[in-house]
């Protein structure tokens, strides 16, 4: 299974176009030179986060062909909008036809299944990083079907206040950690959008999330247990000094994507763990499945490699 580059371009006055199989990047003032050359079957994804860019018709076509989401970013590193492909799996309708056809029950159950495996990955986060982290496993067991106590926003409360200290708060447009979450959760929100694509189903169809302006509401209801690991690795940015989004944070982030998860079927990256999370909801629409491929609770955070 490849993995292939997540692609993000974040200078101003850049073209790109295709040439012979690859994603060719120019700059578009001055001598206007060739900047660079991407193999397109090495994309998994394109994230445009700057104003000046521009880019031939041939780029959108050839992203839509290899299944990878073509990501706009505003300037608090925040995706606002994702071009994806109208297909990406030979059994496409027939998951979609299931994917429609969920009953509520089941829906609940499976967003129970979700949530209590983002609380208890915080709670690894909490480990990592020596603190307490009693405050948040102790709500696991306490997740219903459909979670209709909102454990998720007790959980969140505590956490973000032990992660990054009593005057924290989440704020979508804040600087700082928050625009550091933003960017990598924008990356995070590709790599699950090309899983879902790729699985067959369509992401607008969610499980929990239900905004009617929200084109990707299954995306984001999918994200959920990975999203610690990138607060996690904004945790080790700022200890290092680090406290905005630079072309080296940047780079970290992303580079996240690939690094390894413990699952039942070993060290697994946490893009190939996206694709597995998507696939296992496709066989659980289809009744060839009872649970979701997760990774595993209560399995410590490795994430060495990037630090």
């Amino acid at each position: 299974m490849m993995l292939g580059r997540i692609v993000e371009i974040a200078d101003n006055n850049r073209h790109l176009s295709v040439y012979r199989g690859f994603l060719v990047v120019k700059a578009t003032d001055g001598d206007k030179k060739e900047l660079g050359r991407i193999p397109c079957d090495d994309i998994c994804a394109l994230i445009v986060n700057a104003y000046g860019v521009s880019y031939t018709n041939n780029v959108l076509i050839m992203l839509a062909e290899k299944g990878a989401p073509f990501v706009l970013c505003a300037n608090n590193h925040n995706a606002i909008g994702m071009l994806w492909p109208i297909g990406g799996n030979f059994e496409v309708s027939k998951r979609i036809d299931a994917q429609i056809n969920a009953k509520l029950p089941l829906k609940k159950r499976l967003w129970a299944e979700l949530i209590k495996n983002k609380i208890a990955q915080q709670a690894n986060v909490l480990r990592a990083i020596e603190v307490p982290d009693k405050p948040l496993s102790a709500l696991v067991s306490k997740v219903r079907s459909g979670d209709p106590d909102n454990v998720e926003a007790q959980a969140a409360r505590r956490y973000w206040t032990l992660l990054f200290g009593k005057d924290f708060r989440r704020d979508r447009r804040g600087e700082g950690a928050n625009a550091l979450l933003n960017y990598g959760y924008t990356i995070l929100r590709a790599t699950v959008a090309r899983a879902v694509i790729a699985a067959g189903l369509h992401p607008s169809i969610g499980i929990h999330h239900s905004n009617a302006s929200n084109p990707m509401r299954l995306v984001d209801d999918l994200i959920e247990p990975f999203r610690p690991y990138v607060d996690y690795q904004v945790y080790q940015l700022l200890q290092e000094g680090v406290n905005d989004v630079n072309p080296d944070s940047k780079r970290q982030l992303a580079r996240l994507m690939y690094e390894d998860l413990v699952t039942e079927a070993g060290m697994v990256p946490i893009t190939v763990c996206a694709q597995k999370l998507a696939v296992s909801l496709a066989q659980v629409y289809l009744g060839e499945r009872e649970k979701l491929e997760l990774p595993l609770i209560g399995a410590p955070i490795i994430l060495g490699a990037i630090m």
